[in-house]
């Protein structure tokens, strides 16, 4: 039996409820924070954003009893970090989890008033799938220079939140800007939708893999294989 299929425990209520109170709270602080010392300082500004992910993995871990568990390291510059996408939580931690991320990520998460334009300023590049060619191109000339200042780039392939246990074919997007960014890719497999992608959250072990890194340069058919394999290291209906 799988965890999400598990019959809640009021222990998970208490700790849910707690989770929420405190996060929700503390984003808000965190976004004025932020754009309060972005006007004077733009370091501060980074750190301010990356105490907020910070803030959300001390609450994953002591109000959700959650542990999590990284296997393998992830380069800091240079690479494209793919990762499977099973919650919100690998996409909060990502400040946390690698060195300035710079996240290619819905258009839509861009127009929640406030924390759209810390997230856009910190180095959000949100994709408008519906505008196809027009928006890889535009995704690519931010994606390029955030790049050139050494951030890390890093992306969900499988393009949403996808249910645990499930192989989804990747976003057609992925291998074009595989493709005209000529960069590595290290992929990183996630099980915390067992976990996190409930409104009753559980305690367990959150898990991130680092799977080898993939050369640039490969077909289209070759890379998505890869990355697919890859990013669902944990992927079994039984971990977690």
């Amino acid at each position: 039996m799988t965890a999400t299929n598990e019959q809640t425990r009021p222990a998970d209520v208490v700790r849910s409820l707690a989770f929420y109170l405190a996060f929700y709270l503390g984003t808000a602080f965190y976004v004025l924070v932020s754009l309060a010392v972005l006007v004077f300082s733009r370091r501060a500004f980074i750190v301010a954003v990356d105490g907020w992910s910070r803030f959300h993995r001390h609450c994953v871990t002591h109000l959700l009893g959650i542990r999590v568990v990284l296997e393998g390291e992830i380069p800091d510059h240079g690479v494209l970090v793919a990762l499977k996408h099973e919650s919100f939580f690998e996409a909060i931690d990502l400040p946390h989890l690698l060195h300035r991320p710079a996240v290619i990520a819905k258009a839509e998460l861009l127009r929640i008033p406030l924390w759209g334009y810390v997230g856009a300023t910190y180095g959000l590049i949100g994709v408008e799938r519906e505008k196809g060619a027009k928006a890889l191109r535009t995704m690519m000339t931010t994606a390029r220079k955030l790049v050139a200042e050494g951030r890390v780039l890093a992306i969900f392939p499988e393009g949403r939140r996808v249910p645990h246990g499930t192989r989804p074919p990747l976003q057609s997007g992925f291998a074009g800007l595989y493709k005209l960014l000529a960069m590595p890719v290290v992929p990183v497999s996630v099980n915390s939708g067992l976990l996190y992608h409930r409104r009753w959250k559980r305690s367990g072990t959150i898990t991130l893999r680092v799977g080898e890194t993939i050369p640039a340069g490969l077909p289209r058919e070759e890379i998505e294989a890869r990355v697919i394999a890859a990013i669902n290291g944990l992927n079994a209906p039984d971990q977690g």
